[in-house]
C-alpha cells in the first residue's frame, strides 16, 4: 500500500504539471503541433531523450539481460548512444531546416513534397500508425507489469494479487491523454523534461541501493561468476556474433519515428541540437547501466537461481512477462523506495506515450483531413479539436489491444523498431540522393512493409525474434536489404524528380 500511495502521488504531481503547462499554450495549431518551434537546447534534449526511453529501455532491457546477460548493454545501449546521435546530426538538423523553410509539421508532408506525390502520404500513414501502435503497447504492458509486481503481496498467486494491469493501463492512458489534450506538444515537452529527470535520478538511486544490499557491485558480479550455470551472463557469450552485429540496424529506427521527427521540428534553431548530440549518449548510459546490471545480478547474485526474497520469504521467480526489474526493486528496497522507483519507471514509459499519441493526432489532422479537404476550411479550434479526437480514438484502441495476451516488452519492441529501422533508407535517400524517385519511395514502403508483416506473422505476432538463417541474423537484416535494393533499383529505372523540386530540397540552407 505504501508503494501504491507513492506511485499515486507521483501521478497526481504529473497531472498538476500538465494543467500548469496549459497556461503557456498559445491556442494555435502550430503551438499544439510543434510548440511554435520555440524549444531550446535543454528542453529539446530532455524531450527527445525522454521520448526514446520507453518500457523497452527499462523494463525490456532488464528482462533481456536476465535471460541473455550483460552483452545486452553493448547490443542495445552502446549502439543506441552512438547511432542516435549520428542520426540526429545527419537527419535531424537537415530535416529541421527544410521543414522550417517549408512549414512542415509532419514527416509525411516532407515526403509528399520531396517526391511530388500526394498518394505517397496515404500509403505511409496507415503503415506508420500500424508501427506506432505496437510501440504504444509496450508502454502500457510495461506499466501494468511494473505496478502489479510492486503492489503484489509476498506468496500470493499472480492471478489474484496486485493492481491489475488493465487498471494501470487505464489510469496511465487517462493521465497522458489529459495533459496532451490540454497543451499539445508544449505540454508533452514540459512533462517529458520533468519525467526524464525523475527516471534518470531514480535509476541512479536504484543501482546504488540494490548494489549496497548485495554487498557492492563487485560482490554482486562475483556471485554471478561463482555460479557456473550463470557465469556466461557476464560476457557476450549468450548472444550470437551476427545477431549482435545485425542489431545495429535497430537504432536507425529513430530516424523514422514520427514522434521524434515532430520533436525535431520544435527546435528554436539548429544550435538547439548541439546539447542533444553531445549529451544523448551520456544520458543513455545513466539509464541503461542500472537496468542491465540489475537484470544480470538477478540471475544468481541474490538467492538460488529462480528465487528472490520478498519480506521474510524466499519465493520462486515465477512471474508474467516484463516483471524482472520490479521484482528486484521490491525484493531489495523499502516499500516507499520501491514506490518511488516504480514512479521513475512509469515516468520513462509515459514520457514516450505522450509524444506517440500526439504525433498520430498530428498526422491524421495534417496528412489526411487537411490534405483532402484543405487547411483553410478549418478554424484554429477545429484543427486542434480534430487532432484531439483522433488521439482519443488511438488511446482507446491501444488500451483495448493491451488487454489481449501479453508479449515480452523487449521482443515486441524489437519488432516495432525493425519496421521503422527498415524505412530509414527512405529518409536518408530522400535527403542525400537527388536521384531518388517517387516510384522508388512507393516500392520501398510497400515491399518493406509487406516483408516485415510476413516475418512478424511468422514469429507468432511478436512471440520470438525469428532469427534468420544459421547465422542468427536479426529480421531487420532482410527488411533493411529490401528497402535499400528497392530504392536503388527503382530509382535508376524511373524518371528523377523535377529540377524545381531538387533545387527546393537540395539548396544550401545556410
Amino acid at each position: 500500500m505504501t508503494a501504491l500511495v507513492v506511485i499515486l502521488l507521483y501521478l497526481a504531481l504529473l497531472l498538476t504539471l500538465g494543467f500548469a503547462s496549459q497556461r503557456f499554450f498559445r491556442g494555435t495549431s502550430q503551438d499544439y503541433f510543434v510548440a511554435s518551434r520555440s524549444i531550446g537546447p535543454f528542453l529539446l534534449l530532455m524531450s527527445v531523450f525522454g521520448t526514446t526511453m520507453t518500457a523497452f529501455a527499462l523494463v525490456g532491457s532488464t528482462g533481456e539481460a536476465y535471460r541473455h546477460g550483460i552483452g545486452t548493454y553493448g547490443m542495445l545501449a552502446s549502439y543506441s548512444g552512438l547511432i542516435h546521435s549520428a542520426v540526429f546530426f545527419v537527419i535531424g538538423i537537415r530535416v529541421w531546416a527544410i521543414s522550417k523553410r517549408n512549414g512542415y509539421v509532419t514527416q509525411i508532408q516532407y515526403f509528399r513534397d520531396r517526391f511530388e506525390s500526394s498518394g505517397l502520404g496515404y500509403v505511409l500513414f496507415p503503415i506508420l500508425v500500424g508501427l506506432v501502435i505496437p510501440y504504444l503497447l509496450i508502454g502500457l504492458l510495461g506499466a501494468g507489469s511494473v505496478v502489479r509486481s510492486i503492489t503484489i503481496d509476498p506468496g500470493r498467486e499472480w492471478l489474484n494479487a496486485g493492481v491489475p494491469p488493465w487498471l494501470t493501463g487505464l489510469v496511465i492512458s487517462s493521465i497522458v491523454l489529459t495533459y496532451i489534450f490540454l497543451g499539445g506538444l508544449r505540454s508533452a515537452a514540459w512533462a517529458n523534461t520533468f519525467q526524464t529527470i525523475v527516471f534518470m535520478a531514480t535509476g541512479l538511486i536504484t543501482i546504488w541501493v540494490i548494489s549496497s544490499k548485495l554487498g557492492g557491485a563487485s560482490a554482486a558480479s562475483e556471485a554471478v561468476l561463482a555460479n557456473m550455470a550463470q557465469k556466461a551472463k557476464l560476457s557476450r557469450e549468450n548472444i550470437p556474433p551476427m545477431q549482435f552485429l545485425s542489431y545495429a540496424i535497430i537504432p536507425l529506427s529513430v530516424g523514422m519515428f514520427p514522434h521524434i521527427f515532430q520533436h525535431w521540428l520544435t527546435a528554436r534553431s539548429a544550435k538547439s541540437f548541439r546539447l542533444a548530440l553531445i549529451a544523448h549518449p551520456l544520458c543513455i548510459m545513466i539509464v541503461w547501466v542500472p537496468c542491465i546490471l540489475i537484470g544480470v545480478w538477478a540471475t544468481s547474485a541474490v538467492f538460488p537461481v529462480g528465487h528472490v526474497r520478498a519480506g521474510d520469504l524466499i519465493v520462486p521467480l515465477k512471474h508474467p512477462p516484463n516483471a524482472e526489474l520490479a521484482i528486484m526493486v521490491k525484493a531489495l528496497t523499502t516499500p516507499a523506495l520501491a514506490g518511488l522507483l516504480a514512479a521513475g519507471i512509469l515516468a520513462a514509459i509515459m514520457s514516450s506515450l505522450d509524444s506517440q499519441f500526439l504525433c498520430l493526432g498530428t498526422m491524421f489532422t495534417n496528412d489526411v483531413v487537411f490534405h483532402a479537404c484543405g487547411e483553410s476550411r478549418f478554424s484554429e479550434k477545429q484543427k486542434i479539436l480534430m487532432a484531439r479526437g483522433f488521439v482519443v480514438a488511438i488511446v482507446i484502441v491501444t488500451y483495448l489491444l493491451s488487454l489481449l495476451e501479453p508479449r515480452q516488452v523487449f521482443k515486441m519492441g524489437v519488432w516495432c523498431f525493425t519496421g521503422f529501422g527498415s524505412l530509414f533508407p527512405l529518409v536518408f535517400a530522400a535527403l542525400y540522393w537527388r536521384r531518388t524517385t517517387a516510384a522508388a519511395a512507393y516500392a520501398c514502403v510497400i515491399l518493406t512493409a509487406a516483408t516485415w508483416l510476413a516475418l512478424f506473422a511468422k514469429s507468432g505476432w511478436g512471440k520470438t525474434y525469428l532469427l534468420l538463417t544459421d547465422l542468427k541474423l536479426m529480421p531487420a537484416t532482410l527488411t533493411f536489404a529490401v528497402a535499400v535494393v528497392s530504392i536503388v533499383v527503382v530509382s535508376l529505372v524511373t524518371r528523377p524528380p523535377s529540377d524545381a523540386t531538387l533545387d527546393r530540397f537540395f539548396r544550401r540552407t545556410g
